[in-house]
């Protein structure tokens, strides 16, 4: 029998969810500091006797459900890291930990997953496969996912879901596209090299202040004049550091900031354009610079078959789908999907503030709804892998 069929959400059940995600947000952590975070997760999953794998992580762990019968695998993944941020809500649930707060609904994440592994334990004999459940640390350092990688954790998996709350959707509501979703979002740091001097006497020395204020400037040319208008990139300078005294001009100017993308070819052209235009400037001044890569996740693709199934599976849900604007944040996620296919979907929590901000919530009736998703889409999906006319996966 089907979950679509027989899975009913029961107060019970709901609640337990409830208490699952008041529980992590009350005692949130940071990535790569979530001891306590994966005890819990492993406390709950071992109480209804689901099997936890023996991959190798520091923190996070890795469940399955099913295998009984010979099949493909089936991944979902929760990301359980919180924020170095300090919660305002008022929630008498609210952060118990000064200056740390799931302010992006990672706790959200894990407890929704959490319900489906536990919607799917009570199908397991019925499962055409395994469905392999990863809650995964340091998203929010874009880490987790390259660490599940290296386990092997995705050895044998035939495509992976996940998810991420959207305040400004509606409970009842789910965002899936195929394509792009979530940019590539890398950080880059530039240093101009000046020749300090006294301030009265700026001719006695080279200024990079001058120098950094015009790469600022001359940034913003490189997305209007060189990506094309149905294409899109952003390049934001956000932080400028120089000088310790209102009356010396400094030897040196750093400036740091970050590109969001969704090509991968229109990424490599921006970068190749933004070393150019800040070599060129700092010649032009006399100054010297170099700029320093900090590479963050490739963007979020989804693919096009599996996105179509999760679309069917929202349907039967009976959940609404929407076609979502892509988001320009960074997801780490995307690391998988340079592995195997993937679906990353927004789920709709009518929250009252965007992610990271020390007033966001989610509103917890989307947690069941979550959870019974993702346990009909993994029931699906192992059908449709499991047939004689598979899907075609994209390439």
């Amino acid at each position: 029998m089907s979950l679509h069929a027989s899975i009913q959400m029961s107060e019970d059940f709901a609640q337990k969810l409830v208490e699952f995600r008041r529980h992590l947000h009350r005692f949130p952590e940071l990535s790569h500091e979530e001891v306590q975070t994966t005890a819990a997760i492993r406390d709950w999953l071992t109480e209804a006797e689901i099997r936890i794998t023996d991959y190798q992580l520091q923190t996070g762990l890795i469940a399955e459900v099913g295998g009984l019968h010979a099949g493909p695998i089936v991944a979902i993944r929760a990301d359980i890291d919180a924020l170095p941020i300090h919660e305002e809500t008022g929630l008498p649930f609210a952060s118990q930990v000064p200056g740390k707060m799931h302010a992006c609904g990672h706790d959200f994440h894990t407890a929704a997953v959490l319900g489906a592994a536990l919607l799917l334990k009570g199908q397991e004999q019925d499962l055409k496969g395994t469905v392999r459940f990863i809650f995964q640390p340091a998203e929010e350092k874009a880490q987790g996912a390259e660490q599940v990688i290296r386990s092997g954790a995705l050895e044998g998996v035939s495509v992976i879901y996940g998810m991420h709350n959207k305040p400004d959707l509606p409970v009842g509501t789910i965002g899936i596209k195929a394509g792009p979703l979530m940019a590539a979002a890398d950080g880059f740091v530039i240093e101009v090299e000046g020749t300090g001097t006294h301030a009265a006497v700026p001719e006695a020395g080279i200024d990079p202040i001058v120098t950094g204020a015009h790469i600022v400037t001359a940034l913003q040319s490189i997305v209007s004049r060189n990506i094309s208008s149905l294409e899109s990139a952003v390049i934001s300078v956000t932080r400028i550091h120089s000088g310790t005294a209102w009356n010396v001009i400094p030897e040196k100017a750093i400036l740091d900031g970050t590109l969001r993308t969704f090509e991968e070819s229109v990424r490599n052209l921006v970068i190749k354009r933004m070393e150019q235009v800040v070599q060129g400037v700092a010649a032009a001044y006399g100054t010297k610079a170099t700029v320093r890569w900090i590479k963050g996740p490739p963007s979020v693709f989804n693919d096009q078959a599996f996105a179509q199934l999760a679309s069917e599976a929202a349907e039967q849900t009976g959940l609404q789908v929407i076609t979502p604007v892509p988001s320009p944040a960074g997801e780490d996620f995307a690391f998988y999907q340079k592995q195997i296919p993937g679906v990353f979907v927004f789920m709709g929590t009518s929250g009252p503030q965007e992610w990271h901000h020390p007033g966001f919530d989610i509103d917890e009736r989307a947690l069941p709804i979550s959870a019974r998703y993702f346990a009909i889409l993994a029931e699906k999906a192992l059908l449709n892998l499991s047939s004689d006319t598979p899907l075609e996966v994209s390439t």
